[in-house]
């Protein structure tokens, strides 16, 4: 004990703050609104609609068959693992404060 110490009084060194505890939510974060951003900004896409195609000998072959461009697919593919990294970390918190 110190002369310093008060009876009762413990100073117990406090963990320090880690950069990824605030670092990996903020990318996640980040990754969510510019995913949403993203898939807002490229929602309209051409497509048409056929019966048939006469006299035709070719097979027509559609691209997927998506209705949605592929800007809208990509921003909502960041926008799911920004989800996942933030659900990740949610975990991580739980799981450390519980022990």
């Amino acid at each position: 004990m110190g002369e310093n110490n008060v009876l009762g009084e413990q100073n117990t060194p406090q963990p320090a703050r880690r950069v990824s505890a605030v670092v990996v939510p903020l990318l996640g974060l980040i990754a969510v609104i510019v995913g949403v951003i993203v898939a807002w900004t490229n929602q309209s896409t051409n497509f048409g609609w056929f019966a048939y195609a006469p006299l035709s000998d070719t097979v027509f072959v559609g691209n997927g068959g998506a209705m949605v461009s592929q800007g809208t697919q990509l921003g909502l593919v960041v926008t799911v693992v920004g989800l996942l990294v933030l659900a990740f970390w949610a975990g991580l918190a739980i799981g450390r404060r519980s022990r």
